[in-house]
């Protein structure tokens, strides 16, 4: 693959998206990522692997399986925020749950 000079700020542009991508690593742990976040870090290596993937047909069909990955994250992502959803606990009313052997306990009975 043999490419030409960048054009006007591609070089700059390119080396603070990589920039950004660094900072971004620094930052985050498992489990500091936010829907939004997973969101958007997609979307960003959906138009890069497009972008890329411009430059010759060799390189179109290396980056081929980007969209699927990014598509399958999304994916999981959704099951998960289901899941999620799906285990938040019931509001709480402000009386106090009823402990004890409930209705019905006659109390301990001797013989007689």
């Amino acid at each position: 693959m043999e490419l030409s000079a960048a054009g006007p700020g591609v070089e700059q542009r390119a080396a603070a998206v990589a920039d950004a991508v660094c900072e971004l690593v620094d930052a985050v742990t498992p489990t500091t990522w936010s829907t939004g976040a997973v969101e958007d870090a997609a979307d960003a290596i959906d138009m890069l692997a497009e972008a890329l993937a411009a430059i010759d047909p060799e390189a179109a069909r290396a980056l081929a399986a980007v969209p699927a990955a990014t598509a399958a994250l999304r994916r999981r992502l959704a099951l998960a925020a289901a899941e999620d959803a799906a285990v938040v606990p019931a509001p709480r009313s402000g009386r106090a749950r009823r402990r004890g052997l409930g209705h019905g306990w006659k109390g301990i009975r001797t013989p007689e």
